[in-house]
């Protein structure tokens, strides 16, 4: 069997209209709805949300005697309003393992409980060289040394809170998504590029005319980065579990960002290996390109699947992700190997 042919423009569009949507961890409802309106365009597919928010897609397979489930998270990195400072400037604290350095002077939304936003940065408190000399560059960026300076007159904790503002309000960083040369750099492909990479499959084998070998849901979780997005939600007669997340670059690893990434082993322990094997094979029979490794700092839904009891056979594959959790960059490459694998797993009994 040859694989249909993807198109990488929807990948692209899709995955950018999806990190221009802020969903920090806990504000993901947004990207739940982006992604299920984006799913329903194709037929055979049926829409539920657990209790906590999360995206379940049911598609009809061809067979229906041992249910798979593909699983992706659209929630990020993000912060909350920790303190309103005396000065009307904003003390956070991180949602997930956000690097600070990655995200100093960066742009920033800050949500009220009334729905409106106020723009600002996420600055270093001594930031002027002119002002603190050496300490702007030699002091250690911590949450306790960081602020939000807002743009607006708000110089007292009172003025600041007229804006509505309050502490646990969301915060959410801007991205910088550019496509480049091939590359997409952007805060946040892990792991919209995730996302993105199942909706690119399944439009490739809906408008194929086809159907998945097995039926197959769609989990797309929203609290991933806290470590317990898919603990719950995914139906109990799933036999395997494939969960799509970014693979790690960097010194030691074997992952790049041309290439898709089978990953037997990270900080929870092994995948299945009879599933991970399975993987492998497909790889090899439709020639994705395609890399073996293993993560020791990473956790992922799939782990959060299993600690909660999940009984299915689990595996993880996906794009080559370069500086993650900081200023990411992928590239297409690794991005349509990793859906072309998904499509092949789709349609393989």
């Amino acid at each position: 069997m040859t694989l249909p042919p993807l198109s990488t423009s929807y990948l692209l569009d899709f995955l950018t209209r999806l990190l221009n949507t802020p969903s920090p961890t806990g504000f993901a409802a947004a990207a739940i709805d982006l992604t299920q309106r984006e799913l329903a365009q194709f037929p055979g597919l049926t829409f539920q949300r657990t209790r906590k928010g999360a995206l379940v897609a049911r598609w009809q397979g061809v067979k229906d005697d041992a249910p798979r489930a593909l699983t992706a998270h659209v929630d990020t990195l993000g912060a909350m309003v920790k303190e309103i400072l005396p000065d009307g400037r904003l003390k956070l604290t991180r949602i997930g393992g956000l690097v600070l350095n990655g995200v100093e002077t960066e742009g920033c939304w800050v949500f009220t409980a009334s729905g409106e936003k106020v723009r600002g940065a996420y600055m270093f408190h001594k930031a002027s060289g002119h002002v603190y000399g050496a300490a702007s560059n030699e002091t250690r960026r911590e949450e306790s040394n960081m602020e939000v300076r807002l743009d607006a007159r708000a110089q007292s904790a009172a003025e600041t809170r007229a804006l509505g503002i309050q502490v646990g309000d969301f915060v959410a960083f801007d991205t910088r998504t550019e496509i480049v040369n091939g590359f997409v750099r952007s805060r946040f492909l892990d792991d919209k590029a995730c996302v993105a990479n199942i909706l690119a499959a399944v439009r490739t084998v809906s408008d194929a005319g086809l159907k998945p070998a097995q039926t197959t849901y769609l989990f797309i979780s929203n609290y991933e980065e806290v470590g317990h997005g898919a603990s719950a939600g995914i139906p109990a007669e799933v036999t395997e579990l494939v969960t799509v997340d970014m693979a790690a670059v960097g010194d030691g690893q074997e992952s790049d960002e041309y290439h898709a990434t089978l990953c037997v082993k990270d900080s929870g322990g092994t995948y299945h290996q009879g599933l991970s094997t399975k993987l492998r094979a497909l790889a090899q029979t439709y020639s994705i390109p395609h890399k073996i490794d293993i993560y020791p700092n990473y956790g992922s839904d799939g782990e959060a699947f299993w600690h909660a009891g999940g009984d299915a056979a689990v595996a993880l594959i996906g794009p080559g992700v370069d500086a993650s959790h900081n200023y990411e960059r992928t590239h297409t490459e690794a991005l349509e190997a990793t859906s072309r694998w998904l499509m092949a797993y789709l349609l393989t009994e």
